[in-house]
């Protein structure tokens, strides 16, 4: 018999119980009575009152059946003790990668008849989002114009999970293979002790010697190993019934009843005083787990006490036992509410996930910000911690209709979009066949507004599919590059008078350079003017030659610098000297150039202009004269009159066109 001193300093660790321990299976029977008195019609006495006892108090034993079917489930095998001292994780929170990973932890750290219910817990997580995921992947395919059949997915992840779902599977095997045999022996060997305690009563020998070899049948049951989960209830029933009998045959010898007796009353007031100290424990699932020990050794290793004490103290230990429970019940009570506030949570978001699907979204940039908001949507429903049970697969059968109605959608509208690229990709595929055969045309009259003509037309067409883009674009640009620098060879081989204008254009230099510096403002500009009329006039050079344009630009740049004029006044002139450079040029190549950098310009001083001025908002009850507001505003001055600036340049490229 085990002395319950032991158990004073015993605490398991359980703050990580899992939820669903409440919902055991109540189908063991309680086994309230205690062994009859000493004659056969005080048994029957004893009997009648505890099953009417039993009959008036069915929710107190609620808690005595789940302790009795957990024990039944340890007492096949104590490593699943363990399984209540490991945590159980938020799985619904965690991604794919994540619960891979905390798959191969437990493996690694934990027994494997430990883990069961964490490794369902997990195993449901990774297949109902890794399941979510191949249903995305497989309507894109489709939507991408595949064939069901041919739909393929897999990612290192997967892989990386089935390989340690398989180690636990082979593990886990394993372990059940080695211990079933061990597990069937020690049945045969209890019931083989229940068939001597048969043969114990009416044996003709002496009265102590049947009592020694009883107690010796008491210690081999004790001692005898783990048996099957599901004999153990059927196996124990039938021990301690023949126990009460040999009780009821010990009436030939009282002295060695009233021993037991008393040994096991002593036991049993030290059980009820532990499970009564327990049932003050704020630590609930604690509590539960040591009140489950307590059932245990009162079940197992102590036998029946005197008649006037048993309904007493059975009465005492089930009080504590029941106040325990309560504790523990109002606790799921608790953790029930939360899961509720969860799937108010989770419903909210479904519902805002539904009410995005049904807007009205038109443009790429639209549905990539709801793409963005779904996302984050997505990440806050897996957040949002357990919900109910019995809701769990319904709310997660909604989340992911809700997700594959805005995916539906949103492939829908870039389905179209693709057919509008394939069209404009066609389209541009036909001006590249119209450069490519004239690319060789050495007949320019006719082939130069042509080739033009096809790069403005290029401009005008929309988007094409991004796998294409820079591959067309290439080549469009490679036939007319050829086209244009062959046209420009050809001119600056037979035009004698570029060579010329380049000798003459290097004299006017000179003359640049060694110019004084103006001291009237007007003249000076004039004589600039005139200047750069004068290069003008005196035509092309070759285009090796051109260089020399950059070094007139800056020799003009320096007599400008010179001048006491304001700066946006010389930058428009220099802008317009590098116009009129440009507009002489066969192609509008520089041109395009020159209007795109601009444009991109504008934007750019747009969008500081839109920042500081939103930083003013910042600064509402500050006075105007405060050094931050006024830098901000002085900002904002600079910003936009450089913005007139590049407005006025774009302006005077559009003229040209």
């Amino acid at each position: 018999m085990s002395d319950l001193n032991n158990l004073n300093g015993k605490e398991e660790q359980s703050k990580n119980e899992e939820h669903s321990e409440k919902n055991l299976v109540e189908n063991t029977s309680l086994e309230s009575t205690e062994s009859t008195d000493a004659n056969t019609s005080e048994a029957e006495e004893e009997n009648q009152s505890v099953a009417t006892s039993t009959s008036d108090s069915e929710s107190e034993d609620d808690g005595v059946n789940e302790i009795d079917e957990s024990n039944a489930e340890d007492a096949e095998d104590e490593g699943h003790k363990d399984r209540h001292t490991i945590e159980l994780k938020a799985y619904d929170t965690m991604s794919l990668e994540a619960l891979a990973i905390e798959l191969e932890r437990l493996l690694r750290t934990e027994k494997v008849q430990a883990i069961k219910t964490h490794v369902e817990g997990i195993n449901h997580e990774f297949k109902n989002k890794f399941q979510a995921l191949l249903d995305e992947k497989k309507e894109d395919f489709l939507n991408e114009g595949g064939n069901e059949i041919d739909f393929y997915y897999s990612s290192p992840v997967q892989k990386r999970y089935k390989a340690a779902y398989n180690d636990y599977r082979k593990k886990r095997n394993e372990y059940y293979q080695n211990i079933e045999k061990n597990l069937k022996q020690n049945l045969t060997d209890k019931l083989e002790i229940i068939e001597e305690l048969k043969g114990l009563i009416n044996v003709e020998e002496n009265i102590n010697t049947t009592y020694k070899h009883f107690k010796e049948l008491q210690e081999r049951w004790k001692n005898t190993g783990p048996i099957p989960r599901d004999k153990y209830n059927n196996a124990w029933n039938s021990y301690h019934h023949h126990v009460e009998m040999f009780y009821d045959f010990l009436h030939l010898n009282r002295d060695l009843r009233d021993l037991d007796f008393k040994h096991n009353l002593e036991q049993k007031l030290k059980i009820i005083e532990r499970a009564e100290e327990l049932a003050k424990d704020d630590n609930v699932l604690r509590a539960f787990r040591e009140l489950q020990e307590l059932h245990k050794m009162w079940k197992e290793e102590l036998g029946p006490v005197q008649r006037e004490f048993r309904e007493d103290i059975w009465n005492k230990f089930k009080a504590a036992t029941k106040t325990i429970n309560d504790k523990r019940q109002l606790y799921f009570q608790e953790i029930d509410k939360v899961y509720e506030k969860n799937l108010e949570t989770k419903l909210e978001i479904i519902e805002a996930i539904k009410a995005i699907s049904e807007e009205n979204i038109t443009s790429h940039n639209g549905w990539q910000k709801k793409i963005k908001e779904v996302e984050e949507l997505r990440e806050s429903f897996f957040n949002a911690g357990k919900v109910p049970i019995k809701e769990n697969e319904n709310t997660w059968a909604k989340f992911k209709e809700s997700v594959r109605t805005f995916n539906r959608r949103k492939n829908g509208f870039y389905k179209d979009l693709k057919k509008e690229q394939y069209t404009n990709l066609q389209k541009k595929l036909d001006l590249i066949k119209i450069a490519e055969d004239n690319k060789d045309s050495e007949d320019y009259e006719v082939t130069t507004p042509l080739m033009k003509k096809i790069q403005s037309d290029w401009k005008k067409i929309g988007h094409v599919p991004r796998k294409d883009s820079d591959k067309i674009w290439k080549r469009f640009k490679a036939a007319c590059n050829f086209y244009f620098d062959k046209l420009h060879a050809k001119r600056n081989a037979a035009n004698k008078e570029g060579l010329e204008a380049f000798g003459k254009k290097l004299e006017l230099l000179d003359t640049l350079k060694n110019l004084k510096p103006f001291t009237d403002k007007e003249k000076g500009i004039e004589q600039i003017k005139e200047y750069t009329n004068q290069w003008k006039e005196l035509g092309r050079v070759p285009n090796d030659k051109r260089y020399i344009e950059g070094k007139f630009n800056k020799a003009v740049d320096d007599l400008l610098s010179k001048l006491e004029m304001d700066k946006n006044e010389v930058e428009m002139i220099k802008f317009e000297n590098k116009l009129d450079h440009m507009n002489t040029e066969d192609d509008n190549r520089d041109l395009d150039n020159e209007r795109s950098f601009i444009r991109k310009k504008i934007d750019e001083v747009k969008s500081q202009i839109n920042q500081l001025e939103n930083n003013l908002q910042f600064f509402t009850n500050v006075d105007d004269n405060n050094p931050l507001v006024k830098e901000v505003h002085n900002n904002i001055k600079t910003h936009k009159e450089a913005l007139d600036l590049w407005e006025t340049k774009l302006s005077k490229i559009k003229e040209l066109y």
